[in-house]
This record gives structure tokens, C-alpha cells and sequence, in this order.
């Protein structure tokens, strides 16, 4: 998936510039991967592309966007409105992708009824009713961590079944749900791994 994520992103660069073609080999050198590889990965979801001519680039660029489904909208929910929350209210990516924040919640009394680019904060309280209310795909938990479990009962209650958790913690999901953590000190430590074990020069 995440390939396909990288090969979507190169395919976008190419048809701003007005490349009409590509082939596996151009594909996979700008993905950091190998031609065969990228045959692989593409195989799994049909024909792509023919022999000796390369892959349409447009052609494969609306594909890839309807398999990664970021050839719609999705409705998004933030919970938490922290520094991390903030931070992720303002990236643009998001809006790029289609995945459109309608909606905040926060359990801060003194940021409950702020505006964030017209999206006003909800109260923590109320969230199994926003998330119905505001038909929420997928749910961002920028929370403590003390309280990310009790937060994802309540978000999978209201029938969200896409989650992206920020919090440092071991979360139960209910069947059915998808859940994807982003541990900024677990990839922090994976980094100081690769640092402390490269090999070292002669």
C-alpha cells in the first residue's frame, strides 16, 4: 500500500510536467524501488501498461487513486486540539488527498466553541453525537494516552471505522475496524537505531 501510495505520488509529478508515459524502470527509480517490484505490486490489481510502451500516465494515476479510494472525499473528525492536533488542522495534505476535517473535539472547557477556519470545536462530551451528526468516516485521536481507549470506544460506537491514532498507546479495536498508530518515538528510536548500527566507515 505504501508503494502504491509512492507510485501515485511520482505518477502526479510526471503528468504536471506533461509526461504522457512511464515505464516500470522510471517508475521504480523514482519510488526507491525496483522495476520487477513495481510490475508485482501493480499486477495484483489488474493489467497495467503495455510491453515495450510503459503505463499511460494518467491512465494509471486515476487507477491508483480509485485502489488507495483517494479519488473521493472522505469526512474526518479530530479529536484533540492540542499541539498535535493544530498541527495537523493546518496541513495541507490532507485537503490535497480529499480527506476533509468537517469537525473538532476537544475536552478543553476554555477551547470548546473556538473556530478553526470556520470549523468550531466540539465538546468532548458530546462526540458520539458530532461523529453521527457530522457522518464521520474516519476519526485523527490526538489525545493523552491515558484516555485514547476510552476516546476509540466511543468513536467505534458511533459507527467510525477508520482510525489514525496518535497517542503512544496499545489499542483494542472492535472486527471490522481499521486502526493505524503513528508513534513519532517509536520511529524516533528506529532512527537511532539505524544511526547507532550503521557500519562504520574505514
Amino acid at each position: 500500500m505504501r508503494r502504491l501510495g509512492l507510485y501515485l505520488h511520482t505518477l502526479e509529478k510526471l503528468s504536471r510536467g506533461g509526461e504522457e508515459t512511464v515505464s516500470s524502470e522510471e517508475l521504480s527509480g523514482r519510488a526507491g524501488t525496483t522495476a520487477a517490484q513495481v510490475r508485482k505490486d501493480l499486477s495484483h490489481f489488474g493489467s497495467f501498461g503495455k510491453r515495450g510502451l510503459g503505463y499511460s500516465v494518467r491512465e494509471l494515476e486515476r487507477e491508483l487513486k480509485e485502489i488507495l479510494g483517494v479519488d473521493r472525499s472522505w469526512r474526518v473528525a479530530l479529536v484533540g486540539a492540542g499541539r498535535i492536533g493544530s498541527a495537523l488542522f493546518e496541513y495541507d495534505g490532507f485537503d490535497a488527498r480529499g480527506f476533509d476535517i468537517v469537525t473538532v473535539v476537544d475536552a478543553d472547557p476554555t477551547k470548546v466553541g473556538e473556530r478553526w477556519g470556520g470549523v468550531e470545536i466540539r465538546d468532548i462530551r458530546e462526540l458520539e453525537s458530532v461523529l453521527r451528526e457530522e457522518a464521520i468516516e474516519i476519526a485523527i485521536l490526538a489525545v493523552p494516552a491515558d484516555a485514547v481507549q476510552e476516546v476509540l470506544e466511543c468513536v467505534t460506537s458511533a459507527g467510525v471505522r477508520g482510525i489514525l491514532n496518535f497517542a503512544p498507546a496499545q489499542l483494542r479495536v472492535p472486527e471490522g475496524v481499521s486502526l493505524k498508530d503513528v508513534n513519532l518515538v517509536l520511529e524516533m528510536e528506529a532512527l537511532s537505531f539505524s544511526l547507532t548500527n550503521r557500519p562504520q566507515d574505514r
